[in-house]
C-alpha cells in the first residue's frame, strides 16, 4: 500500500513517525515549507512525553507525484474544501480518505468521493507544533487511542482492519460501529476543554483547575450531553470511561461530584495546548465554527440551548478579529451565564 498523511502538523507529524519506525513507507505532506525543509534534514523529532527522531518522507504538495491508496486527512477543516478535492486526485482507484479532523467532516469528504470511500478517525490526545520538523507529544503516551468507523452503510471490513492495523503503530484503536457516537465523544472534549482553554489561552489542565473556569467546562459538557440526547446520539466512551455517566446530571450531588472528576479526567492530556489556541497565536483562522458551533447547530435545530458555546465561540472569533486577547480576562464574559 501507497500511504499519506496530508496536513502533516503537529499530530500528523507525530502520528508519521510512530507509523515509519513501524515499518510502514508513508508520506508526510504539508504546505509548510519550513516544517518540510526540516522534517527533511533532520527527521520527525519528537519530544514532550516521549523522545525520538525518526527519518521521514515529507513532501510539499507540489512535489506529490504518485497516488495513494491511503490518505490521512489531516488539515484544518477551515481548508477543507480544497484539502479534499486534491486528496481525492491523488487517490489510486479504489483508494480512500481516512479523516482525522474535528467536528463531523465525513459528509464532505463523502460528497466528493463516496461513503463507501470514506473513513472517520477520532484521535484521542494531543501535540503542539515546535516547527523546523519538531513536534511536542502532550499527551501521555499510555493514553494514545483512535476511534475508529465507517461512514458506509455497509462497511468494508477489511479496509477498516488495514487502517486499524496501520494506526496501532501508535497506541490503541477501536472500531467504533456507532461511530457517530464515537465523534460525539470527542466532539464534546473538543467544546469544552479545547473551546475554553483557547478563549482563556492556557492548557487543558489549567482551564480544569481553575474553579470558575471548570464550571464553563461542565456546562458546555452538559450542552453537548443535552444535545446529543435530544438528537438521538448516543456518545460512545471514551478510553473505557462512560462520560454522560460520569458528567451527565440532573441533582445537585451529580453535579458536584462531576465538577470534582473533571481535573482527574484529564490529568493524562493536562499539559495539551488546544490546535485552536495555537491558531490563533499564529494569527490564524481557527476550527471553533467546526467544533462548537457544530454543537450550537445541533442544539438550535432540536431546541436546546447552547448559551456556553455560544459565548465560546463569540470570543474566539473576537479573538481573531483582534478584538481581544486569548487570556484568563476572558473569563468575565461567562458570569452572567445560567
Amino acid at each position: 500500500m501507497k500511504l499519506a498523511i496530508y496536513g502533516a502538523g503537529s499530530l500528523g507529524t507525530i502520528l508519521g513517525a510512530y507509523i515509519t519506525r513501524n515499518g510502514y513507507a508513508i508520506d508526510l505532506i504539508s504546505r509548510n515549507k519550513s516544517h518540510i525543509r526540516g522534517l527533511k534534514t533532520k527527521g520527525a523529532r519528537i519530544t514532550g512525553t516521549v523522545k525520538m527522531t525518526v527519518p521521514v518522507k515529507a513532501l510539499l504538495p507540489e512535489e506529490i507525484t504518485g497516488k495513494y491508496d491511503i490518505i490521512f486527512l489531516m488539515t484544518k477543516t477551515v481548508d477543507n474544501e480544497a484539502a479534499i478535492k486534491q486528496c481525492s486526485r491523488r487517490l489510486t482507484g479504489n483508494g480512500i480518505i481516512c479523516t482525522m479532523q474535528n467536528g463531523l467532516p465525513e459528509m464532505s469528504v463523502s460528497e466528493i468521493i463516496g461513503e463507501d470511500r470514506t473513513f472517520g478517525c477520532s484521535v484521542e490526545w494531543g501535540a503542539t507544533l515546535i516547527g523546523d520538523g519538531m513536534c511536542e507529544l502532550t499527551s501521555e503516551e499510555d493514553s494514545i487511542t483512535f476511534s475508529l468507523g465507517s461512514f458506509s452503510r455497509n462497511p468494508d471490513v477489511e479496509k477498516l482492519q488495514q487502517l486499524k492495523t496501520i494506526l496501532e503503530s501508535m497506541g490503541h484503536v477501536d472500531i467504533e460501529k456507532n461511530f457517530i457516537g464515537a465523534r460525539w465523544s470527542k466532539l464534546l472534549i473538543n467544546s469544552s476543554f479545547s473551546g475554553m482553554s483557547a478563549a482563556l489561552g492556557c492548557t487543558f489542565g489549567e482551564a480544569a483547575e481553575n474553579k470558575t473556569s471548570r464550571l464553563c467546562i461542565q456546562r458546555i459538557m452538559k450542552e453537548c450531553i443535552d444535545v446529543s440526547k435530544k438528537a438521538g446520539i448516543k456518545i460512545e466512551p471514551v478510553q473505557g470511561k462512560d462520560i454522560c455517566r460520569l458528567f451527565d446530571y440532573q441533582t445537585a450531588i451529580k453535579r458536584y461530584f462531576s465538577f470534582l472528576l473533571i481535573p482527574f479526567a484529564i490529568r493524562k492530556h493536562r499539559l495539551l495546548k488546544a490546535s485552536m489556541l495555537q491558531d490563533l497565536e499564529k494569527g490564524r483562522k481557527s476550527e471553533v465554527d467546526s467544533i462548537n458551533g457544530v454543537v450550537c447547530k445541533y442544539g438550535e435545530k432540536y431546541g436546546v440551548p447552547t448559551h456556553y458555546n455560544d459565548v465560546v465561540i463569540n470570543v474566539i472569533h473576537e479573538i481573531e478579529q483582534g478584538k481581544r486577547k486569548p487570556c484568563f480576562d476572558n473569563i468575565g464574559l461567562f458570569r452572567e451565564l445560567p
